[in-house]
């Protein structure tokens, strides 16, 4: 993880960088979003989700300036060593050191000028990057924020998976009922109702990929595009059918414009469907030709937000707001006049088992190893117990239990999002670009310009993203002390 610097994997086009960066942001949390517009209101929901997207691309370049710049502090440290110990052979003084240490970087371009100091050739994840430019405070907050997230992310995923057993299993598939909205309550297997469904399902879901946290486990090539076309094919296909049924006229859905009271979930979702900030360095440090990155991030990021708006826009005017399902993929599994061919249904009904079951032990293992590395020491090892029993539990208990206790994926995805989303998303890269930017500045000085430097290079924006991260939380813990106040 991110105890030291990790390899980089095969170099890709920057096109491939693009292709994958879109593959990383547009994932399960896309499915909740319809949800999300048809509570907060159409004008709203666009409104947000632009500024939203803006905001997030913002942050994503602040992360690949800042990974720039740790790449030249690992450059400078690196030729520094080297500086510093060829002289010690014949002075013990400590002259040399100071002049070495002090303008190593001109020494360095002298001699190799076609070497760029700020070239993104080395992946540093942004736990070491945070160990770089923070504080012992600081690092540790960063860890407590990713993992809080992590947890978020599993106890999503180990309810949606269950849920779309559940709906495929218990729900209405035989196009004599139509759209209709089940309680858990409702009987599923005979005296079985579908909350006691749910919850075999999270067992056995429970079961066979809960033992990945144990071990190490990384998912291939092949599955990664397999998983990927199912996306698109998926993607593709609830968006056509819904354009259809909206174009047919079968459809006279009005929805709302506007609604404060579903904002702050909104905000939580759309934040969570943005996110990629913490897998960057995984994703532009192989790209060969670097030179385009920050025009294909932008690039990027107009097609999502489109994608996210036809998607959400074509749910909620073909489907009632109060039939929309918080996974919209069962929208079309107990909906024969929208989908009438039961391969297909069946196929949108599983579509997020296989996606989503691919990611969990992908996950588990990402968050044990930032435990791992949270209270790691120097020098220091952990008892095999611990290495081996404590921390796979307590990283895997948790999400399971509240999986266990509640199913609501709009909230999850809601609280997750808000919370440690802001604190990936917002927080964190406006610090590290910040202290990264002052930690360089007297080594290399005014003069030096890092090439992946962030458009939004003045100081204000940092402070613009932090004073947004601020009044985000407060303005979601606000909103969920009054509805609790209103209870």
């Amino acid at each position: 993880m991110a105890g030291g610097i990790t390899d980089t994997g095969e170099p890709y086009s920057a096109f491939v960088g693009l292709v994958y960066m879109f593959n990383l942001i547009v994932g399960t949390g896309a499915l909740t979003m319809p949800k999300a517009f048809a509570t907060a209101g159409w004008v709203v929901s666009l409104a947000l989700i632009s500024f939203l997207g803006f905001m997030s691309y913002m942050t994503t370049t602040f992360v690949i300036e800042a990974m720039a710049a740790a790449n030249a502090q690992l450059r400078w440290k690196r030729r520094e060593q080297e500086e510093y110990h060829i002289p010690l052979r014949h002075s013990s003084t400590t002259t040399v050191h100071v002049i070495y240490c002090r303008w190593p970087f001109y020494v360095f371009t002298e001699r190799s000028s076609a070497v760029d100091h700020f070239d993104i050739l080395e992946r540093v994840e942004m736990g070491q990057m945070a160990s770089m430019f923070f504080n012992k405070v600081g690092v540790n907050m960063f860890y407590i924020c990713i993992i809080v997230y992590l947890y978020g992310d599993l106890a999503i995923y180990a309810a949606a998976v269950p849920i779309s057993l559940m709906e495929v299993a218990c729900g209405n598939h035989s196009c004599s009922a139509g759209s209709v909205k089940y309680n858990d309550t409702d009987p599923c297997w005979g005296p079985v109702t579908r909350k006691d469904a749910y919850r075999v399902f999270l067992s056995v879901f429970t079961l066979l990929l809960g033992p990945f946290a144990f071990f190490n486990a990384q998912k291939t090539k092949y599955l990664q595009i397999l998983t990927s076309l199912m996306r698109w094919i998926a993607f593709t296909m609830m968006i056509i059918l819904a354009l259809i049924r909206i174009i047919k006229g079968t459809s006279e859905i009005h929805p709302p414009v506007a609604s404060l009271s579903g904002v702050p979930n909104l905000f939580g979702v759309c934040v969570y469907s943005f996110m990629c900030q913490h897998s960057l360095p995984s994703l532009v440090t192989p790209i060969s030709d670097k030179k385009r990155v920050g025009t294909l991030v932008f690039a990027d990021y107009v097609l999502i937000l489109g994608f996210y708006v036809l998607l959400s826009f074509t749910a909620i005017f073909c489907f009632d707001s109060s039939l929309l399902h918080d996974m919209y993929t069962l929208n079309f599994t107990d909906n024969c006049s929208v989908l009438d061919i039961p391969v297909l249904r069946y196929f949108l009904g599983l579509f997020p088992v296989f996606t989503i079951s691919t990611n969990f032990p992908i996950i588990a293992v990402t968050l044990r190893n930032n435990w791992k590395t949270l209270f790691h020491r120097d020098g220091g090892t952990y008892p095999w117990v611990v290495d081996r029993v404590v921390f796979p539990l307590i990283t895997l208990v948790p999400p399971v239990v509240v999986a266990f206790c509640t199913h609501n994926l709009e909230s999850l995805v809601g609280i997750t999002g808000s919370y440690a989303g802001t604190g990936i998303q917002y927080i964190v890269p406006a610090f590290l670009v910040y202290y990264a930017r002052r930690h360089l500045e007297p080594v290399m000085g005014r003069d030096a310009v890092n090439k992946h430097q962030s458009p939004f290079r003045h100081t204000f924006w940092v402070w613009f993203v932090l004073l947004w991260a601020a009044f985000c939380l407060m303005f979601v813990t606000a909103n969920i002390i009054l509805t609790d106040t209103k209870k």
